[in-house]
This record gives structure tokens, C-alpha cells and sequence, in this order.
């Protein structure tokens, strides 16, 4: 049997890989001078392999049809992923969050050991820029100067996140051809927009054990609350918390989303109240201005104050009780609007893609057309930050593999 595996990232390789195992004659087509490089700059160039999580765990981190993933999942879970590298030379170490990473922090060696593991099985690599795929009895693949036949087709080429790693989009024009609905595309794990002028004075400022929640403005729904870290930015926000923030946020358009930062998430009210009593005692004849340098960031110092209305030139000794719940109530509290997803190419994968209604989810084969399998992020489904996109891109293509063989 001839297989033809488009696109040679994470999801691409793994199909490939386990497919040629199984005895098929493989060929992995990859635009790109060499194989998997969006893999080697994933996790920061660390590689955050999966999530060294329980069944209900993972689900619980799968934000678009996890139900699709009942199937792969338990076909190639996360003790079978991490087992799977293991094998391969690539010890690895469970950190914070449970999330897993080489010894070696390094993310070339899983892209090295995944192209080890084609190579042994006889995988060939065609280091082509697919144009077209057609369906022809079986399946023709033509590049702009080769064209080649196959039994079965398995379409891995990703999203359309960090296009410069080849992730252009391909994949959604080539199942769209076939017939497929392809749900619209947005940027997921993508930093955020706020037209604030606090984010560009607090450029390159990072907090850390800061609360952040989002809210939907009409509803006053909170849709995603969390503890960790997170950054200004020249345009808006970015950093841990926000990129898992904005897997929650649908559609966003200026007005519709409220985040709100609370700098101080592990002191109550009166004991913040305290606090403030505590350092104004030090400083009670300079101005209010001079006063916070215990209790923010010296970046943050100046646009806090503006939001607490108060003169920056208030000596200390004469700031009222309502004044300082005022600042109380900022310092829980620093809203910012959200007006938009940083672009596309700045996100870490993309929301949407091939409708899981045409895929058979036991197999990845395409309900519409026979012999032709998806693998990965071109899928519609997508996970928060912490190596659970990759274990979906992992179990997808293990079971279009399977599938190509069996079905």
C-alpha cells in the first residue's frame, strides 16, 4: 500500500512513522528544507511533549469537540505518548502543571528522534510543496514538478499559526476541494489586544501570582479564571494566563470581553487595607506618588495611579480612608478591554479547521471520501497551553495510521 502523508511536523511525522511500522510504503511530503520545524520552537524550544495527565484531565483541557477525541485519546494517551519517546531515546520530566519536556530541554531532540523514527521504518521524505491532491481511483499528488499515485492520503500539514514554519493554510484548501466544511479559522493561544495606554507604559513588564479573569461585557459571564503569570506588551497583554485566556473567547470584537488583572489575589480586602496603612506609615510626609514601591512594580507605579484618581502629589499623611479604597479596590481589580486577537501568526495553534462531523473519529478517515485521513491541527480541535495540543496532534495521527492499515 502507497501512502502519501502531507505535511511534516509533529502529526505528520508520527502518522508516517507508525504507518510505514504497519508495512505500508510511506512518502512524507514537507514544503520545508527539513523536517519539523515548528516543533523545534514549540515550549519556548523546549517542546512540551503532552501533559503527564489522567483521562478526565485531558478532556477537561480540550475546549473544542473533545468528545471527537474519545477514540484517539484512548488509543494513544499520555503514558503511551511519554512511553513512546521514552523508547526513543528522549527521557523526559514531568515540571509545574504537569506538563512534560525533555531532559534536555531541547525540542530538536523530539524532532530528531521523530525523523529517527521514520528513517528506521523506511519512511522517504519529499522535500516538495504539494499543489494539489486528486482523487483518481486512488490518489494523485502533484507538486510542480512531480506527480505521484497513492492508495491513501493523510493531510497533516497543521493550521495556520507561525506561517513561517510552513503552516500556511494548505491543508483547509486541500479538504476544501475534497468537499469538506472547514469551520472558520481564529487564532487560539494568541496574545490580546487592549487599546490601553497602560499596556504600552507597562511594556515588557511581567507579573507573577497575579489573578486573571475574563469577563463578556453583556452577560457579565466569567468565562476564564486563573492564577499564574503574565506580561504587558506594546499592544495589549500576553504570557501564560492570557494565552489560556483566549481559548475562551469566541469572536472577539472591541467591547465584548473585560479582563481583570488582581494584583494582590491572596490578601483580603482588609488585610490589603493593612497592608497599605502599614507602608503609608513609612512614608507619611512624601507624596503619594513615592509611596507604592513595596507594592508595585515601579513600571506599573504611574498608570495605577491615574486609575485611582488620586493626586500623585497628595502627601500620604492626608489620603483619606475612601481614598485608599479606591486603591484597595484597583489593586483587585485593574480592568482592561479587549479589542482583538494579536494576528494569526503570533498565535500557538489555530481554532477551528475540518468539521469532525466528516471524519470518523475511530479512524481519522474522511467521511466523504474514501482513503483520504486527517491528522492534527488541520482538525477542528484544539486544547489549552500545557502539552495537550500536541498529545492531540500525537493521538490523531497514531490513529490515522492504524486506520490507513485496517480500514
Amino acid at each position: 500500500m502507497r501512502v502519501a502523508v502531507i505535511g511534516g511536523g509533529a502529526a505528520g511525522l508520527v502518522s508516517a512513522g507508525f504507518a510505514a511500522s504497519y508495512g505500508a510504503d510511506v512518502d512524507l511530503y514537507e514544503k520545508n528544507d527539513r523536517l519539523g520545524v515548528k516543533l523545534r520552537i514549540t515550549g519556548k524550544g523546549r517542546c512540551n511533549v503532552t501533559n503527564n495527565c489522567t483521562r478526565e484531565e485531558f478532556f477537561d483541557n480540550v475546549v473544542s469537540n473533545p468528545k471527537f477525541l474519545y477514540s484517539a485519546y484512548s488509543g494513544f494517551d499520555s503514558q503511551a505518548v511519554m512511553s513512546f519517546f521514552e523508547s526513543l531515546g528522549v527521557p523526559l520530566k514531568t515540571e509545574r502543571g504537569r506538563r512534560v519536556f525533555p531532559v534536555s530541554d531541547k525540542a530538536s531532540d523530539v524532532a530528531e528522534a521523530l525523523i529517527r523514527f521514520c528513517k528506521k521504518n523506511g519512511v522517504k521524505t519529499v522535500t516538495k510543496n504539494v499543489k494539489k491532491i486528486v482523487k483518481d481511483g486512488g490518489f494523485s499528488v502533484i507538486c510542480s514538478d512531480r506527480v505521484e499515485k497513492y492508495d491513501k492520503v493523510i493531510i497533516a500539514t497543521g493550521g495556520a499559526s507561525y506561517p513561517k514554519t510552513g503552516s500556511t493554510g494548505d491543508g483547509y484548501v486541500f479538504a476544501g476541494a475534497f468537499g469538506h466544511t472547514v469551520v472558520p479559522r481564529e487564532p487560539s493561544l494568541v496574545p490580546l489586544v487592549c487599546e490601553d495606554g497602560l499596556c504600552k507604559e507597562c511594556e515588557g513588564l511581567s507579573l507573577r501570582n497575579v489573578t486573571l479573569s475574563c469577563t463578556e461585557v453583556q452577560s457579565g459571564k466569567t468565562v476564564y479564571k486563573e492564577q499564574g503569570e503574565m506580561l504587558f506588551t506594546k499592544n495589549g497583554v500576553s504570557g501564560p494566563l492570557v494565552l489560556s485566556a483566549s481559548a475562551h473567547l469566541k469572536n472577539v470584537q472591541p467591547g465584548k470581553y473585560t479582563l481583570h488583572i488582581d494584583l494582590k489575589p491572596a490578601l483580603d480586602e482588609k488585610t490589603l487595607d493593612n497592608r497599605i496603612l502599614s507602608d503609608f506609615s513609612c512614608s507619611l510626609n512624601k507624596n503619594f506618588s513615592n509611596s507604592l514601591a513595596a507594592l508595585l512594580p515601579n513600571k506599573l507605579i504611574q498608570p495605577f495611579i491615574q486609575r485611582t484618581g488620586i493626586d500623585p502629589y497628595k502627601k500620604v499623611n492626608a489620603v483619606t480612608a475612601a481614598e485608599r479604597k479606591k486603591i484597595v479596590s484597583v489593586l483587585n481589580d485593574l480592568s482592561l478591554d479587549v479589542s482583538g486577537y494579536a494576528p494569526i501568526a503570533e498565535a500557538v495553534i489555530t481554532r477551528g479547521g475540518v468539521s469532525v462531523k466528516e471524519i470518523d473519529p475511530k479512524t481519522m478517515q474522511s467521511k466523504l471520501v474514501p482513503g483520504l485521513y486527517f491528522a492534527g491541527e488541520v482538525i477542528d480541535v484544539d486544547a489549552y497551553t500545557g502539552g495537550y495540543n500536541l498529545q492531540i496532534a500525537f493521538c490523531t495521527a497514531y490513529a490515522a495510521a492504524r486506520g490507513v492499515i485496517n480500514e
